[in-house]
């Protein structure tokens, strides 16, 4: 084996993560050469021990919930210790679709880097939504233990998240393409669906996440706003997902949803359970059926 692709995610985001996985083997040349792994939030009762708890992030301090859309974010730290901090790992995001062949990535030259990331446009900090990993190189990433350190306010999540916290020195860059936000060129190799307002399996339904910080309403009226929402357990009022701006995002994710229908990786049953629960658009069924007769045409 070459490596292992770890998909983390939780339960609002498992079916993205199944297609994750699916893509990664489908659109490789040498499939059987690495393993694909997803890690679940479920699975780490660390993440639920800190339910409604006060941490770290942007300087100030939120409230931890395991039922945000993107709890698994701190789990992008685990695949070192997972792989016993050996070999190489790839960890992405579940809203990250292989578009090009992944094993590419696992076994290209790091140049002694223990990193490999993209940087994020416009901003001072990496993207770690998917990263190469040298595990060997990596064994201060202790997930629980730093997780912890967030509610002790001696750890920032943004800048844990941002890698600000690693040596510049041990980080490579990756070209845009192997995380390619929210476009689809002949040059994508991992597409990388990173606007959750505009996911394109969850268009039409209410928002269920928090707003990062540089999006929120700083004004006392708007904190107290959101104080009595997070209270009473309630979302923002007529927030919903939005179509994704560029249709062929779309079409690629519905057709390697038929695809994981049709070879019994995502069942019917599961799909219909995650639509009843708001994870998947409604029209889920409809968007599949129309990616078959694309196909069949």
């Amino acid at each position: 084996m070459d490596g292992t692709v770890f998909i983390h995610t939780n339960e609002k985001q498992l079916v993205g993560a199944i297609v994750s996985a699916y893509s990664m083997r489908r659109n490789s040349r040498r499939p059987a050469d690495f393993d694909v792994r997803i890690i679940e939030c479920r699975d780490h009762p660390f993440l639920q021990a800190h339910e409604g708890q006060a941490f770290l992030r942007d300087g100030s301090t939120r409230l931890w919930k395991n039922n945000d859309l993107q709890s698994f974010t701190p789990l992008r730290f685990m695949p070192p210790a997972l792989m016993g901090f050996q070999g190489r790992a790839i960890v992405t995001d579940p809203d990250v679709f292989a578009v090009g062949d992944v094993h590419e990535l696992l076994t290209r030259d790091m140049h002694g880097k223990a990193i490999l990331c993209r940087e994020r446009p416009g901003f001072k900090h990496y993207a770690s939504s998917v990263m190469l990993l040298d595990c060997a190189r990596l064994a201060h990433w202790r997930c629980e233990e730093q997780f912890a350190e967030l509610f002790a306010m001696r750890r920032d999540y943004t800048d844990w998240i941002s890698l600000r916290g690693e040596d510049p020195a041990t980080i490579g860059m990756l070209e845009p393409e192997w995380n390619d936000f929210d476009v689809l060129t002949p040059r994508t190799r991992l597409l990388h669906t990173t606007k959750r307002r505009t996911q394109p399996w969850k268009t039409g339904l209410p928002v269920d996440f928090m707003p990062s910080a540089r999006h929120l309403d700083r004004s006392l009226g708007g904190r107290l706003r959101r104080m009595v929402r997070s209270l009473k357990g309630k979302r923002r009022p007529g927030a919903v997902y939005e179509p994704h701006p560029v249709p062929a995002v779309e079409e690629f994710f519905f057709q390697l949803l038929a695809e994981c229908l049709d070879l019994g990786l995502v069942s019917e049953a599961l799909l219909r359970d995650h639509m009843a629960r708001d994870h998947i658009r409604h029209d889920a069924f409809e968007r599949v059926a129309h990616a078959r007769r694309r196909a069949a045409a």
